[in-house]
């Protein structure tokens, strides 16, 4: 079978299977026709991961891009809002035709991580026997994902990918590519990511984890068919408060809020101030698309990650790396400061300086600057 076959037929031999129809949207689904082996051992069973594609796969498979979302992102990197999509493309303005990543000339796929709750199994998804996983669900790594990933490109029929582009824990897991499977990726592009997840990143990682944990709806993670609908909300809205101010900066907070009231609201009288209503808008907007336990699920990998681990250490780790590279941060990220990036430019043996992202925005500049983002996919691509 073409590798162009395979990008067009419902139904893939010896390996897996597509599904079609079972959800809104333009996603569709790989199948694992094997459990998935773990890295903390043991295997997971029943393996689905949800993805989506732009543009047509080459004959010959050689213009797929494989582009990876952050934490709360899921496989909708472009498109408007649709059913089964509450929002549009978390990168839109970079994926289309004439775009950054140029669809009529590139295969583009996007898959939902391992864990996580946009179709891909994770703690709600349901077991052979019908039950939803919740807090059963197995510690996964950044490695495990990966592994994943790589099944769905083989059902695709890409041997090789032409880009692997991440940004956040996208980067870690673009970055996992690149070490594990050098052969598989030709070039590759890391957006304020680390080498390793810091011992400051764990512990703000531990704060969201406890607020969660610590919310009495919780029910050890086994909250999906407890029948009544409530779910660890607030502790997941507060888990998310704690995130986002991680991922914005204190002056653009300052510049936008200062310290104004929320609208006639008086804070010395039980009201809130601006910043504490822009907190609570993000909360609840999360709240309403995510799910708690895949939260825990994704961060608890994302604390995981360490491309070093079993290889010798950073250095050595980054010396595998074959891919033609570009690393660049977000001057105003405290999440993942600009030096982080810098080791991995320095450490990768085909990437060139450092590049950096200019925004006020802190870590959501990857995000954000899509200007200043999309002429290093150019540069990338046309590389």
């Amino acid at each position: 079978m073409t590798a162009e076959a395979a990008a067009t037929v419902p139904l893939l031999p010896a390996t897996g299977a597509w599904q079609e129809g079972d959800a809104p949207g333009r996603r569709r689904w790989a199948v694992l026709e094997k459990p998935l082996p773990l890295e903390a051992g043991g295997a997971l069973p029943g393996v689905r991961l949800a993805y989506e594609t732009w543009g047509r796969l080459a004959p010959d498979a050689s213009n797929a891009v494989l582009v990876l979302h952050a934490l709360t992102g899921d496989s909708h990197v472009s498109g408007p809002v649709e059913p089964g999509h509450p929002t549009p493309g978390w990168w839109d303005g970079l994926i289309g035709p004439g775009s950054a990543v140029d669809t009529d000339r590139w295969f583009v796929v996007a898959p939902n991580v391992l864990g996580g709750c946009q179709g891909s199994t994770g703690p709600s998804s349901r077991r052979a026997d019908g039950r939803r996983w919740g807090g059963s669900f197995p510690f996964l790594t950044q490695r495990d994902q990966v592994s994943a990933e790589a099944c769905l490109a083989d059902l695709l029929g890409i041997d090789r990918w032409a880009a692997v582009i991440g940004g956040s824990m996208g980067g870690m897991r673009a970055l996992e590519w690149a070490v594990s499977r050098p052969d598989r990726t030709e070039s590759l592009l890391l957006l304020a990511c680390p080498p390793s997840a810091s011992a400051e990143q764990i512990a703000w990682a531990d704060i969201q984890l406890r607020a969660i944990r610590s919310d009495p709806h919780w029910r050890n993670g086994d909250y999906h068919d407890a029948g009544d609908g409530h779910g660890p909300h607030s502790g997941l809205g507060l888990a998310r408060r704690l995130a986002h101010v991680t991922y914005r900066s204190e002056p653009e907070l300052d510049a936008r809020f200062g310290r104004a009231a929320q609208g006639d609201e008086q804070p010395w009288r039980g009201g809130r101030y601006q910043v504490e209503s822009y907190l609570d808008h993000h909360a609840a907007k999360l709240v309403r698309r995510f799910d708690a336990g895949s939260y825990v699920t994704l961060t608890e990998s994302m604390n995981s990650h360490d491309i070093g681990r079993g290889r010798g250490g950073t250095a050595a780790a980054l010396s595998r790396v074959r891919a033609r590279t570009l690393v660049a941060g977000v001057d105003s990220d405290r999440l993942y400061p600009p030096h982080q990036q810098a080791e991995l430019a320095a450490g990768i043996p085909h990437a060139d300086r450092l590049r950096t992202i200019e925004s006020p925005y802190g870590h959501d500049g990857f995000l954000i600057e899509t200007g200043q983002v999309g002429a290093l996919v150019r540069e990338l691509l046309d590389g």
